[in-house]
């Protein structure tokens, strides 16, 4: 059990200088003075400090991506302090351009082997290529069957799609659609939109032609060029939910992009950000040659809600939904995580009040990271 005393507490919303006793996994007690003895208590001070909810990532290559420059450009798995340093407690696994060498078999094994150490695990069925690739030979199965899974991916407008059509987009969307209802999860089609010319053509031609309702499709990457951002905000006019990627355009960083969506009036709630950690970023010349490539960090995600606060000067309540609420509420987590009340997970991050510097991390009641530095490692760390 670990009581934390006199911090502050942000819900996102704030509710207040108060104490808060985990113990069981959950948070099980938020009052003004919480006046409780045992042996087995772990008693925290939060005096200068700030409690949040644990960081949600939704995007995040945990077995690796890349391999688009040969098989030395595949990226390796990732570790669990890389997660639980940048305040991750709830990841989101999925594959990309390569569903031949790296398989959905083998991101659940990952997904279970980290829910194992520590930290709460999902993952999407699929990758960039159709007709997807599955455990069970079927989508629909996968989400309704596999606890872990709660949708599946799929790109858009990329040299390295398969070229999907509307018609295939829609049957996907569907079966997602109602392997999530019978399964009592998210069934989203998660979208990885490139660079190519026809942006979000399909997904709108899909909105078009099918009952899918629009919060089934997940288009990530919105903010990678201006084009794409614009049919993004319409997009989340209409009701959907779009995700944007931390490091991938300056000008339209998540915190930028953000402050412009919202002053055209898109919704708070249709906005997320994710790391899309441990895939590979790669430039490509007019022909489509590689010409650059590296790996994206998992602390990006903490780097950009502490940017938004610091210095885009957004208020801190807003910015945690964009990393915690938003997203448990899109996947259908909410408000087991996401938020600080009664009976939720017990993930909670401690910041300090002023730097926003990372103090403590406890996922599901068990403290992973203290005074900045990891006290769990991973298995093979």
């Amino acid at each position: 059990m670990i009581l934390i005393k006199n911090i502050k507490i942000y819900s996102p919303k704030y509710i207040g200088k108060k104490d808060i006793l985990l113990s069981g996994g959950k948070i099980t007690c938020i009052d003004e003075c919480i006046d409780f003895q045992s042996k087995n208590l772990k008693i925290i001070d939060g005096t200068g400090k700030i409690l949040i909810p644990g960081f949600i990532d939704q995007h995040v290559h945990i077995t690796g991506g890349g391999g688009e420059g040969s098989f030395k450009t595949r990226v390796p798995e990732i570790m669990l302090s890389k997660l639980t340093k940048a305040g991750i407690t709830t990841v989101i696994g999925i594959l990309g351009t390569d569903g031949t060498t790296r398989s959905v078999e083998n991101l659940i094994a990952k997904t279970k082997g980290l829910k194992e150490e520590g930290i709460s695990a999902y993952a999407h069925t699929g990758s960039y290529e159709y007709p997807s690739i599955t455990i069970t030979g079927s989508v629909k199965r996968d989400i309704i069957f596999i606890d872990e899974i709660i949708g599946v991916k799929i790109a858009l407008s990329d040299h390295r799609s398969s070229s999907i059509s509307t018609q295939e987009l829609a049957r996907l969307a569907s079966d997602a659609r109602a392997a999530g209802m019978i399964g009592g999860k998210a069934g989203i089609v998660v979208v990885h939109i490139g660079d190519g010319e026809l942006g979000f053509n399909k997904i709108n031609e899909l909105i078009k032609i099918s009952e899918v309702p629009i919060k089934t499709i997940r288009p990530t990457h919105i903010n990678r060029n201006r084009k794409l951002f614009n049919e993004a905000i319409d997009f989340a006019m209409r009701g959907g939910i779009i995700d944007l990627t931390c490091g991938m355009h300056e000008e339209l960083s998540p915190r930028r992009a953000i402050k412009e969506a919202m002053k055209v009036g898109v919704p708070v709630e249709n906005m997320t950000v994710s790391s899309d950690g441990y895939g590979s970023w790669s430039r490509y010349d007019e022909f489509g040659n590689l010409v650059k490539i590296g790996v994206s960090s998992v602390n990006a995600i903490y780097e950009e809600f502490k940017a938004m606060v610091l210095e885009e000067k957004m208020d801190l309540e807003l910015a945690l939904k964009f990393v915690t609420s938003n997203i448990a509420k899109a996947v259908n987590l909410y408000p087991k995580k996401g938020t600080i009340c009664s009976d939720a997970d017990g993930d909670v991050i401690l910041l300090e009040e002023e730097t926003l510097i990372i103090n403590t991390v406890i996922a599901n009641g068990k403290i992973m990271v203290e005074n900045g530095e990891a006290v769990i490692l991973g298995t093979y760390e």
